[in-house]
């Protein structure tokens, strides 16, 4: 199968989830990522959920975060350059929809990837060696390319891996682990 149809297969697998399965899932995945080995970390990059994709809630990954006191830095993307900017959130963040749904920071404290030491990832499939399939348009390949060496990478994920490896492209960045309601893949 090529990404596409892997997009496609999972973009629809995601729509027949109803609100209660995404909430059970999503409580299921934050309780995961309780058991990895990240909490001495600092600085967390979180994706904010795309509700209309039926992505993985990340709220309560967020108030686990904030419980933890540790501090969550989020994205705001420039659809131009297909590049993304992080800020660092606070009480006074103001957050709004951009035009694709994304919740975004509209001004605040830019932080250098570089301080990142944790990425939780969006994606759509993923297989055993840690390779993932997003939407295509590579955000978060260029931007992991970015961070430091030893940034751990997170995916967050409703379903388990593709039985089949996944084409990969020179870009593409490996995943560390990938949480799914029932499994920690450790790659």
């Amino acid at each position: 199968m090529t990404k596409e149809d892997i997009r496609t297969i999972y973009k629809q697998k995601r729509q027949k989830l109803n609100d209660l399965q995404i909430e059970e899932k999503s409580i299921a995945i934050a309780n995961q990522c309780l058991n990895l080995p990240i909490w001495d970390k600092t600085y967390f990059h979180l994706f904010l959920s795309i509700k209309h994709q039926k992505e993985v809630d990340t709220d309560l990954l967020l108030h686990v975060l904030q419980g933890k006191d540790k501090q969550v830095i989020i994205s705001k993307s420039d659809f131009k350059s297909h590049s993304l900017s992080h800020f660092l959130l606070t009480d006074s963040t103001p957050l709004k929809e951009n035009k694709f749904g994304i919740p975004e920071p509209q001004d605040g404290l830019e932080v250098n990837v570089t301080k990142i030491d944790v990425v939780f990832v969006p994606l759509l499939a993923f297989d055993n060696n840690g390779h993932r399939i997003g939407y295509g348009q590579g955000f978060y390949d260029r931007f992991l390319n970015q961070c430091k060496s030893t940034v751990l990478k997170v995916g967050l994920s409703f379903f388990e891996a593709l039985r089949e490896d996944l084409e990969i492209d020179q870009h593409d960045i490996a995943l560390d682990y990938v949480i799914t309601p029932n499994n920690i893949y450790n790659f």
